[in-house]
């Protein structure tokens, strides 16, 4: 009887902690300025593979981290220099069922033959892209196409 009752209130307090621990990571990490954006981490399925995440914009490079995961560290880096937007498209297909209509997609291309595709809504797409035109003063950016 004592176990039964340990144990009803042993798993809901162990999940209490566990949503504890994601939101005090998101806050940590959040501050400073952050933008919501999902990326696609595979292509096994056609308009599946996307993770929910946010990212921040450090010296230069996107430090991407998924939304729900205990890791202190980036899932992704990408740097500002080596990253060109090759295309940009609503989403299709099943990614509408995922996605609100105000998210568009950017694939971009990676040094080594690496595509990447972004998924963000069109205000995190105008900070972005902002952030990848910036250079300074003087140096042509080239970095952006398929608009």
């Amino acid at each position: 009887m004592i176990t039964t009752v340990l144990a009803i209130v042993a798993v809901p307090a162990a999940g209490g902690l566990a949503l504890a621990a994601l939101y005090a990571r998101r806050a940590a990490l959040t501050r400073g300025g952050t933008i919501t954006m999902s990326m696609r981490v595979h292509r096994r399925i056609p308009g599946r593979g996307w993770a929910p995440g946010f990212a921040k914009f450090e010296d230069g490079r996107l430090e991407w981290y998924r939304m729900f995961s205990y890791a202190w560290r980036p899932r992704r880096t990408l740097d500002r220099n080596d990253l060109k937007v090759e295309d940009r498209r609503q989403p299709e297909g099943a990614e509408r069922q995922v996605f609100p209509s105000s998210v568009i997609i950017l694939a971009c291309h990676c040094p080594g033959g690496h595509e990447v595709e972004l998924a963000m809504t069109r205000s995190a797409l105008t900070g972005f892209l902002s952030w990848l035109e910036a250079a300074p003063p003087g140096a042509a950016s080239s970095r952006i196409s398929g608009r």
